[in-house]
């Protein structure tokens, strides 16, 4: 039913690209063609290459060239007349407002970019552009705001036979199972799309179904030594193309996965190296995930409970200005498991 997955946004000369190509080797072939193509004057090369560039960096987890790289690609399209690469050049914009944190831009330039893919007769760009707003909308927690959107994407998904996406939509529509309880429902889901990208050589995919995996066999059956294989396993194939938004949620899941069994401190161990790696790529989602763990992990070895009590309030506050309900929800229950809760003044 699905052919191999290809990766849509390397675009023009870089078209050879593989969806499992290193980002360090994207990144070197897309800046040494957007040079030649900006040398030649040809604006809409720039765009297609200055794409790729941008993807890049952002998944290197280099923000700041990544900005820099999709509003160059983006005038690059518009001087070429390229509505469709306009469109691809917004959604990497909005893709990166979301990993900054940015919610609201993030929705305004995903909205922006599936209206240009409409209009521009680019089914992809309207698909990941669509696909990037459901994600949004689940990262903050409104579930049932966007779980059609992810049916209706999974559908047209399938109906193209294009195995990337489907994956990513199986395994959107998983994470709400598994946040909402429906841990059988959710580790099916997870399954198939690891079959999926398995079969369809979709590393990338295929790394972030094992977490899923992970994460349900350690809350549902309690099995810690089979969610660290499988967390293992999708380790290896985040390094292999240098994956390091990945590698940091996989370095997360790690220490949930530790913490849930008991095992505090090799957890608070995870939970700093994670933060560590978010803060280098200016992740402040996950950078609030992994001091959410280090904080359990630390009352749980013995912490003070004010400096609890006051760690959390402040996480609270921060998860409030950034709009992550259900992150916010988790502050709150971390709060009732360790005790802290009343001590805690807003």
């Amino acid at each position: 039913m699905y052919g191999k997955a290809s990766a849509p946004e390397y675009q023009g000369a870089l078209t050879t690209l593989s969806v499992n190509s290193s980002l360090t080797d994207v990144l070197a072939a897309g800046t040494e063609q957007l040079r030649a193509a900006r040398r030649a004057g040809q604006h809409g090369e720039a765009a297609r290459s200055g794409l790729a560039v941008a993807e890049a960096y952002r998944r290197l987890g280099q923000v700041a060239d990544a900005d820099r790289a999709w509003k160059a690609s983006y005038r690059a399209a518009r001087a070429a007349g390229d509505t469709a690469a306009m469109a691809w050049a917004l959604w990497s914009g909005g893709t990166l407002a979301r990993q900054r944190g940015a919610f609201p831009l993030a929705r305004r330039l995903l909205e922006l970019a599936a209206e240009l893919g409409e209009r521009g007769g680019d089914v992809v760009v309207r698909g990941y552009s669509l696909a990037g707003l459901a994600e949004t909308g689940r990262i903050q927690g409104d579930y049932e705001a966007v779980r059609r959107l992810h049916e209706q994407l999974l559908a047209e998904a399938r109906r193209r036979g294009e195995a990337r996406h489907t994956v990513w939509a199986l395994e959107g529509i998983a994470q709400i199972h598994r946040q909402t309880g429906s841990y059988d429902t959710a580790h099916a889901l997870f399954e198939e799309a690891a079959g999926i990208a398995g079969r369809a050589d979709d590393r990338r995919g295929h790394a972030w179904a094992l977490r899923g995996l992970a994460d349900v066999v350690s809350v549902r059956d309690g099995d810690t030594e089979r969610a660290l294989a499988l967390l293992s396993r999708a380790e290896t194939e985040c390094r292999a193309m240098n994956l390091s938004g990945a590698l940091a949620y996989n370095h997360k899941m790690r220490g949930n996965v530790l913490y849930r069994a008991g095992r505090y401190a090799e957890a608070r161990e995870l939970y700093a190296r994670a933060l560590a790696e978010f803060t280098a790529m200016s992740e402040p989602r996950g950078q609030a995930l992994a001091r959410l763990g280090l904080v359990k992990s630390r009352a749980r070895l013995g912490r003070d409970s004010s400096a609890t009590a006051a760690e959390l309030s402040g996480l609270a506050d921060e998860l409030d200005r950034l709009g992550l309900r259900h992150a916010r929800e988790m502050v709150a229950r971390a709060e009732e498991e360790l005790g802290v809760r009343a001590e805690v003044v807003r």
